[in-house]
Parts: structure tokens; sequence; C-alpha cells
């Protein structure tokens, strides 16, 4: 998420170690993570709270879905698993409608344009 290397985590480390000073930094860094704990549960009960909510049709919701970056991963780029089953050209599907045969025009219907 903010792809810090060690290089970056060190650096970040000496700039605290200036500013705060050797006494105050132990302090600090409780403070952060206990803010961070407190933070988590929030969000954990937020979403156990929307789950609840949402009712039992939505139990598998995935909530990386409403990432836009996920949706675009997994809606317009990733291939499907598997081949949709298609009816060969010519044969009927399973409503009763048939598809057409290659080079073959579609039907035209000009009352209903």
């Amino acid at each position: 998420m903010f792809d810090l290397s060690l290089t970056k985590l060190l650096v970040l480390a000496v700039i605290a170690l200036v500013i705060f000073g050797p006494n105050e930094l132990p302090k600090i860094a409780s403070q952060a993570g206990r803010a961070l704990r407190d933070l988590r549960r929030i969000a954990e009960g937020a979403r156990a709270d929307l789950q609840e909510g949402l009712g039992p049709e939505f139990r598998d919701f995935d909530f990386e879905d409403l990432n836009p970056r996920h949706f675009v991963q997994k809606h317009l780029l990733d291939e499907p698993t598997a081949p949709a089953a298609s009816p060969v050209n010519g044969s009927a599907t399973s409503n009763g409608t048939s598809t057409l045969q290659q080079d073959e025009a579609p039907p035209f219907d000009a009352d209903a344009t």
C-alpha cells in the first residue's frame, strides 16, 4: 500500500528520533500503536454492522470489490476462469432461440425500431 522499503523505514526512524528525542519516542510509538488498534477495531465493527444490516443475501459480499482498482481488475481486466459455454453456430440454446450461422444477417424487424 505505502511501498515502504527497509531504507525508507530507517530514514523515518532517524527523523522521528531527531524530532521527538530518545525519551519521548517509546511513548509516542505506544500511543500510535494503540491508536492503530482502536482504528482497526472500529473498522471491523463497522464492517460487521454493515454485513449484519445487509442481510443473508449479501453474506458472501466482498468489500474489496468496492475498491475501484479491484473492481476493474476483477470485471474488466481478468480473463474468466472458465470459458462460458456457448452454443455452436446454428444450434438452439436452452431458451429456444437459435444462433446465427457464420455470415448470416441478423433478423430485422422494421416495426420494432
